[in-house]
């Protein structure tokens, strides 16, 4: 007799590595609205949402603050943003 009790036991959980941590918060101007994104150390984006919100407050508290991501660095990151959008964007540094 199994320890299933008349049900298949599911199998076990494969370990895969999970997703960096979000390292930069970039508020920028689109269209719609302000718009806060977040990017892993090497640019890659790890999300959006609008930035309005009451989560930027605690997470833009301490964090040091930059304005302009108009460097290359940005360029494929930011790559559907104009340059005047890119300008006045504000880069937080989060704390990892």
């Amino acid at each position: 007799m199994s320890d299933g009790f008349g049900h298949e036991v599911p199998p076990r959980h494969a370990q895969q590595a999970h997703r960096g941590v979000a390292r930069y918060l970039v508020i920028i101007g689109s269209a719609d609205g302000a718009v806060a994104r977040l990017f892993l150390a090497d640019r890659t984006p790890a999300g959006e949402f609008d930035a309005g919100t009451e989560e930027i407050t605690h997470m833009t508290g301490g964090a040091q603050a930059s304005t302009g991501a108009a460097g290359p660095e940005w360029d494929g990151a930011l790559a559907g943003h104009t340059a005047a959008e890119r300008a006045a964007a504000t880069v937080y540094v989060l704390d990892v």
